[in-house]
């Protein structure tokens, strides 16, 4: 296929044997502003599925824009035997933000993931004195976690899981929400337990009150790391930094990913304190472009861009109002809503159809959002979206149901 330029171009050809891994909406963009993106034929969506693509803060968002551009203009790329001016800076900060010692630099989500299973089991042994080959991990149902061969290991998703075996053992799985269970799982092997703090695949699934907080008094009574995987829910979009903050409660590690390249390119990391992440020894890990200059810079701006809290104090108010939209169209074609800051899972009545038809029929509306599990959308706006956008999607849906 010839090569277009999808900003000038409205004529794009599909490539068969293009591989979508996550049954996309069948729209082609072009580019983004704001809330907003437009397609190759110049059509306008309003983007609420931004905490699944990694979009944060807007669509080119200018701050974010110009931290990468001037990076651009210096180094982009390092050798491996060279440390940039920008990964010191981006790590302290970062360090900082999660009240940790530590940073490891990643590039995708999974990778964080994989990172932190490593750390664990090394800990585990290293530290926790578990025989050879014999570390545990407590991890939850319905969890996603990523989809290389040992994290869909994990996974009671058959759409992760079938034919990807043999899998990786050392894995236990609890039911999501049940703090009993977990500590009923544990044992002398035990290294850690890794939780989505909010469940964002399973559609925005809300663990009970507590939870957390029981999490971290029994792994604290049974010397077991509690890893909290942040990558979808950390960095503003529930209204607090980290999810884990909704309950006061702090993690040995956190793994981040998703919003923390601001949507401008890849960016993940591990952070914890010296004696849990400091476990990892010199040549034992690392990736070819974790920390390099222009993930760095813009990680750095996205931290900045956090400290003051404003964003996630956005996030708890449209949050709010997005709720006081939602909730009266429970028994309208909605059956359920869960809200946690500016994240929704909203569950549809099947005799409305399910979540992937309200979302294509959403899509025609000019509304993106991504299903999930049969019956469920979420919507996940970028942080700088507006009241007013907000009232207009949900009048998209109040259409589309017939409400």
């Amino acid at each position: 296929m010839t090569a277009v330029d999808p900003g000038v171009s409205a004529e794009v050809t599909a490539e068969p044997h293009v591989a979508h891994n996550y049954h996309p909406l069948p729209v082609n963009i072009a580019r983004g502003e704001g809330p907003w993106v437009t397609d190759v034929e110049g059509k306008r969506y309003l983007d609420l599925l931004a905490a699944y693509s990694a979009v944060n803060f807007g669509h080119r968002h200018p701050a974010l824009v110009a931290a990468l551009t001037e990076q651009l203009g210096r180094v982009t790329l390092t050798s491996r035997a060279f440390m940039s001016d920008r990964l010191e800076p981006f790590a302290a900060a970062l360090s900082t933000l999660a009240g940790k010692d530590m940073v490891l630099p990643m590039n995708t989500g999974a990778e964080a993931v994989e990172t932190g299973i490593k750390v664990a089991r090394a800990w585990g042994y290293r530290v926790k004195g578990i025989a050879d080959d014999q570390a545990r991990i407590i991890v939850a149902a319905g969890n996603f976690h990523g989809r290389t061969t040992t994290i869909v290991s994990f996974s009671d998703d058959p759409e992760a899981r079938t034919d990807f075996g043999p899998y990786t053992p050392g894995f236990d799985v609890v039911p999501y929400g049940d703090a009993d269970a977990v500590a009923a799982a544990i044992t002398e092997n035990t290294a850690a337990v890794l939780i989505e703090p909010i469940q964002g695949e399973g559609g925005v699934v809300i663990p009970p009150e507590g939870y957390l907080r029981r999490i971290r008094e029994i792994c604290d009574g049974k010397n077991v790391l509690f890893i909290a995987d942040e990558i979808q829910s950390g960095l503003g979009r529930v209204g607090e930094t980290f999810a884990c903050d909704r309950e006061g409660v702090v993690p040995d590690l956190y793994l981040l990913g998703k919003a923390l390249g601001g949507g401008i390119l890849p960016v993940s990391a591990v952070v914890g304190n010296a004696d849990v992440l400091g476990v990892i020894r010199p040549g034992e890990h690392g990736s070819t472009f974790g920390g390099n200059p222009l993930a760095a810079a813009v990680g750095l701006r996205v931290v900045e861009m956090l400290e003051s809290g404003e964003f996630q104090e956005r996030a708890r108010a449209l949050g709010a109002h997005l709720a006081a939209g939602l909730e009266p169209l429970i028994g309208h074609g909605v059956t359920e809503v869960r809200i946690a800051g500016l994240w929704a899972g909203v569950d549809i009545d099947p005799a409305k159809g399910t979540g992937r038809e309200i979302a294509e029929k959403l899509l025609d509306r000019g509304v993106l959002v991504k299903d999930t599990h049969g019956q469920t959308i979420r919507i996940a706006p970028p942080l700088v979206i507006r009241a007013t956008e907000l009232d207009w999607a949900v009048e998209q849906l109040k259409l589309v149901l017939g409400a």
